[in-house]
C-alpha cells in the first residue's frame, strides 16, 4: 500500500505534465523543405494535389498545368527570398490555403510577390496572403481569374516599403472579383494592362484603392473603397467605365473619391461618393460622362480644372457637400452640367420652383464663389473648408474682388428637399417687397420728421 507521500508525488507529477501540455499547446506540423516541390514536379498535366493542414516551407515553382488545393490550416511559407509561389504553366489552380513570408527586397531586379503569375488562364481562389511585398502579381499574364482572395499589407508601416495588393503588368483580359485588400501601398495597380474586368472587391487603408497607368478599356463595377488616401486614380488611360462602386471616406491631404488625370472617354455611372475630401477630381481629362451618381456630404463634390474639357454631368445627386462644385484655373471648354434637358439634383442648396410639376426646375441655377483663388494657391485650404473663418473670407473677398461662376445648370432636377413651395415663394416675395416699401417709407418719414419721427 502506497504511503500518502507517494500518492501526493504522483498527483503533482500528473498536474505538472498537464500544465506543460497546456503551456506548449499542440505541436505544429511542418513539411521538410523540398518535399512539396518534389510532389508538384511529379504530377502529370491536369492532375490535382490536396495538401494537408500543415505548414509547407520553401518557395514553389509550378511548371505543369495542375491544381493545388489546401485544407484547413494549410500554409505555404516562403524562405523570405523571392516569390513564395511562381506559376509558369498555363491553366494552374491554387485554392484554399495561406501564403506568407515572401521577399521584401526592394533593390532586387525582380519585384517579388506572394504569388507571381507568368502564364495564362490560371485561377487563384480563396487564398490568404500576408507578409509579402506584392500580394498577387500578374506579369504578362492573360485571362487569369483572381477570386475571393484576402491580401493583407502593413497598414501601419511605411507605405513605400511594401508593394500593391494586386499588381497587373502588361496583362490583358483578366477577371478580378470578390477580393479583399487591406493596408497595402495601392490596392490594385494596373500598368499597360487592357480589357480587364474588376468586380465586387473591397479595398481599404491603402494609398490608392485603384491605380491605372496606361491601361485602357477596363471595366470596374460593384467595388467598395473605404478609408484610403485616394479611392481610384485613373491616369494616362482611356475608355474606362466605373459603375455601381462605392467611394467612402477617402480622406487626407488632397484626397479624392476618383481622380482623372490625362484620361479620355471615361464613364462614371451610378456610383456613390460619400464623405470624401473631394468626390470627383478632374485635371487634364477629356470626354468624361458623369451620370446618375450620388455625390453626397463630401467637402467638395466636384473639382474640375480648366485643363479638362468635354465633361457632361447629368442626373447626378450632388447634395450636402460643403462646396457643391468648383472650377479652378479658369473656365474649361465645353463642360456641361446637363444633357438632353436633364441636369442634376443639387438638394436643398438650391431650392427650385417647379410650377408645372415636371420634376425639373423652371429656372436655371448658377453657383458663384470667390474661393477658387485660395484653392488654387493654397493646398492647406482644403483642410479648413469647414471653418467658419473661411466662409467669412469668401464673403469679404466676394465683396472686394467679385465672384466667378463655378457652374451653371440650365435644367436642374427636383429631388427630395429641392423643391421650393410656390406659395411660400409668393409669401416671401410679398414680405420682401413690404420690407422694401417700409424701408423707403421710413426713410421719407425720417426726412420729414427727423430721426426720431418728429417733424422739423
Amino acid at each position: 500500500m502506497e504511503g500518502p507521500e507517494n500518492i501526493m508525488m504522483k498527483k503533482l507529477l500528473i498536474l505538472f505534465i498537464f500544465l506543460s501540455c497546456i503551456a506548449l499547446g499542440p505541436e505544429k506540423s511542418f513539411a521538410a523543405p523540398g518535399d512539396l516541390q518534389s510532389k508538384i514536379d511529379a504530377l502529370e498535366e491536369g492532375e490535382s494535389l490536396t495538401l494537408e493542414g500543415i505548414t509547407y516551407e520553401g518557395n514553389l515553382v509550378i511548371t505543369n498545368s495542375i491544381k493545388i488545393s489546401g485544407t484547413k490550416g494549410t500554409v505555404i511559407k516562403g524562405d523570405g527570398d523571392g516569390n513564395v509561389i511562381s506559376i509558369k504553366a498555363p491553366g494552374v489552380t491554387i485554392a484554399n490555403l495561406t501564403v506568407t513570408n515572401g521577399s521584401m527586397d526592394r533593390t532586387a531586379p525582380e519585384e517579388y510577390a506572394g504569388i507571381k503569375v507568368f502564364s495564362n488562364g490560371n485561377t487563384i481562389e480563396n487564398v490568404y496572403i500576408h507578409d509579402v511585398f506584392h500580394g498577387i502579381y500578374l506579369s504578362k499574364a492573360y485571362h487569369n481569374t483572381l477570386k475571393n482572395n484576402h491580401i493583407l499589407g502593413f497598414a501601419d508601416g511605411e507605405v513605400a516599403g511594401q508593394g500593391n495588393g494586386i499588381q497587373v503588368y502588361y496583362s490583358n483580359g483578366n477577371m478580378i472579383t470578390g477580393n479583399t485588400i487591406e493596408g497595402s501601398r495601392d490596392g490594385m495597380y494596373f500598368d499597360y494592362s487592357n480589357g480587364n474586368t474588376i468586380l465586387d472587391n473591397e479595398i481599404s487603408r491603402t494609398r490608392y484603392g485603384l491605380h491605372y497607368m496606361y491601361s485602357h478599356s477596363n471595366r470596374f463595377s460593384g467595388n467598395t473603397f473605404a478609408f484610403n488616401t485616394g479611392g481610384a486614380a485613373l491616369m494616362m488611360s482611356n475608355d474606362i467605365k466605373l459603375a455601381n462602386n462605392q467611394f467612402i471616406f477617402n480622406y487626407g491631404n488632397r484626397s479624392f473619391g476618383v481622380l482623372l488625370q490625362q484620361t479620355n472617354d471615361i464613364v462614371i455611372e451610378n456610383n456613390t461618393f460619400y464623405l470624401n475630401q473631394r468626390g470627383i477630381y478632374s485635371d487634364q481629362a477629356n470626354r468624361t460622362t458623369v451620370r446618375e451618381n450620388r455625390i453626397v456630404q463630401n467637402q467638395i463634390g466636384v473639382e474640375l480644372w480648366a485643363s479638362s474639357s468635354q465633361h457632361i454631368f447629368t442626373e447626378n445627386t450632388i447634395s450636402e457637400n460643403i462646396i457643391p462644385a468648383v472650377t479652378l484655373g479658369g473656365q474649361g471648354v465645353n463642360n456641361f452640367w446637363n444633357l438632353a434637358d436633364r441636369g442634376n439634383d443639387w438638394g436643398s442648396s438650391f431650392p427650385l420652383v417647379d410650377l408645372d410639376q415636371d420634376r425639373t426646375g423652371d429656372f436655371p441655377i448658377t453657383y458663384r464663389s470667390s474661393l477658387y483663388e485660395l484653392l488654387e494657391d493654397q493646398e492647406l485650404t482644403y483642410l479648413f473648408l469647414k471653418s467658419p473663418a473661411l466662409k467669412i473670407y469668401e464673403k469679404l473677398n466676394s465683396f472686394l474682388n467679385g465672384e466667378e461662376v463655378m457652374f451653371e445648370d440650365a435644367h436642374p432636377l427636383v429631388g427630395s428637399g429641392g423643391t421650393a413651395n410656390p406659395s411660400r415663394i409668393l409669401i416671401t416675395g410679398l414680405f420682401l417687397i413690404g420690407i422694401l416699401l417700409f424701408s423707403k417709407g421710413r426713410y421719407r418719414l425720417c426726412i420729414i420728421f427727423g430721426k426720431n419721427g418728429r417733424k422739423r
